[in-house]
């Protein structure tokens, strides 16, 4: 390639101008074999009259000298090659005309697509609202933009959803570290503080931290869940179900709630710690929001090859129109947030954790409320494949 060749930029061909060359070349060889065909007749018909003696005028006598048919032929194929001039000349024209027709045409059937491009192009964190509304044709463009306008109201609500979780993420995180700044400050400025009461600012301080380590490793197991499954091991949610109650059993019998474990094999496909934490968050959930004397269910079986996890507990009536929001992150009944002024409430994460761990594992969680106060949970895992080889990676 030479020096001059450096400076050129190939313009990039648009489908509009393939499009358009597209049909410019289809109506060239149709063309080309609409000229070919009758030529070909002429030809042979021609031939065909040249070739035998005394057909049609010419059965009369020709004396010797005489040119009549080369005359004939002569204006014949005179004839033939105007005709086949004009012919080239309408063919070519016709051609330009379908390539302009191909240009206008094409540009008009891709204007939803320069539509399409031209919104997408412009979206951005702040304008998530917009949407493509191509007018109701039923082509493939407009179901290509129904489709992404449906794209596009998903991300704006994860969006929106990523939002008021940061707000919330901050909130929680903002309000110990304000009250724990105050605390010291309030110590620091008492002339008359002695060793007590330092002591007790100090502690006060410490329970504050541990509240905030507390918020940060449900984030972080939260995170993990929404992550998905990272390490597949077969593994029985009954063994599972089991190490948790046997963990959680001192503070149930402390709060006195009696703990009823239907244990029943439950083979499970997913990630062992996972399930964990998602049966302890639905154990913590039920002794959190339980009542003095009340109880806490936990079954495990097996239904047409599909591990299932059933909990149930007795507590406060809970609205049906609320179910769906307590899985939703700082989310508590009757509260838009959790407290923070009492540890005992939580922050509002365990259930948002159980949504992410069954998602994760490709299970589905239902939770109906008790007509005597309480929720009953239950988890359906997907059958696992006993063809699969476990993945321990």
């Amino acid at each position: 390639m030479g020096p001059w060749r450096l400076g050129w930029v190939p313009r990039p061909r648009t489908l509009r101008m393939r499009l358009a060359v597209l049909y410019g070349a289809l109506f060239l060889v149709s063309g080309v074999a609409l000229l070919a065909i009758p030529n070909a007749f002429v030809g042979s018909s021609s031939t065909v009259r040249a070739s035998v003696p005394g057909s049609g005028a010419d059965l009369t006598p020709l004396s010797p000298g005489l040119s009549r048919p080369s005359l004939a032929d002569t204006q014949r194929g005179h004839d033939i090659d105007r005709y086949v001039t004009g012919s080239v000349v309408a063919l070519v024209a016709l051609v330009l005309l379908s390539v302009g027709l191909g240009w206008l045409l094409s540009g008009r059937l891709l204007r939803p697509l320069r539509t399409i491009t031209a919104t997408a192009g412009e979206m951005s964190a702040a304008s998530l609202g917009r949407r493509l509304a191509l007018r109701s044709s039923g082509d493939e463009l407009t179901r290509l933009g129904r489709t992404l306008d449906d794209l596009f109201a998903r991300l704006e609500a994860s969006f929106q959803a990523q939002q008021h979780f940061v707000a919330n993420a901050s909130h929680e995180l903002r309000t110990p570290l304000a009250a724990e700044r105050t605390l010291l400050q309030v110590a620091l400025a008492d002339p008359d503080a002695d060793a007590t009461t330092l002591r007790a600012a100090c502690e006060q301080a410490l329970l504050l931290g541990a509240q905030q380590a507390r918020l940060m490793e449900a984030l972080f197991t939260l995170a993990t869940g929404e992550r998905g499954i990272q390490r597949r091991e077969d593994f029985d949610l009954a063994e599972v179900a089991a190490g948790v109650l046997d963990r959680r059993s001192g503070e149930a019998a402390g709060l006195g709630i009696r703990v009823e474990a239907d244990l029943g094999p439950a083979p499970v496909s997913g990630d062992r710690d996972l399930a964990e934490i998602l049966l302890d968050n639905l154990v913590d959930n039920a002794l959190r929001h339980n009542v003095p004397g009340g109880h806490l269910g936990v079954r495990t079986t097996t239904d047409a090859g599909r591990a299932r996890l059933d909990v149930a507990n007795s507590g406060a009536a809970v609205p049906a129109a609320e179910v769906d929001r307590l899985f939703e992150p700082f989310q508590r009944l009757g509260a838009p947030r959790t407290r923070t002024d009492d540890a005992a409430h939580g922050h509002g994460l365990g259930l948002a954790i159980v949504r992410a761990a069954t998602t994760a594992h490709a299970a589905t969680i239902t939770a109906t409320p008790r007509s005597t106060g309480g929720l009953d949970l239950r988890v359906d895992f997907p059958p696992r494949n006993p063809t699969a080889p476990p993945n321990r990676s």
